[in-house]
């Protein structure tokens, strides 16, 4: 079951921004652990955020939704881990 990754306004020009090593890293990494599968065992539930996960990519987090009917993973924020929470 392959989910569609959708990327907000913030992730979007989180991703522009910065370095393209950076940007492909991330990119790749949030295609590979989430399009298959949306809760990897790398993801982590974001305490008081109803449906909320995180994944680490290395000092980065990505944080996003996952929309079960329509098959999509929403993600709306990318940024260093002190800027993330």
């Amino acid at each position: 079951m392959t989910f569609e990754i959708q990327y907000d306004k913030q992730p979007t020009l989180f991703l522009k921004k910065s370095d393209k090593h950076i940007s492909k890293r991330i990119l790749e990494k949030l295609e590979g652990l989430l399009k298959e599968n949306p809760v990897p065992h790398q993801a982590k539930a974001i305490v008081g955020e109803h449906g909320v996960f995180r994944v680490r990519i290395g000092e980065y987090r990505a944080l996003y939704r996952i929309d079960h009917q329509d098959k999509k993973i929403i993600i709306f924020e990318i940024d260093k881990r002190p800027k993330v929470y």
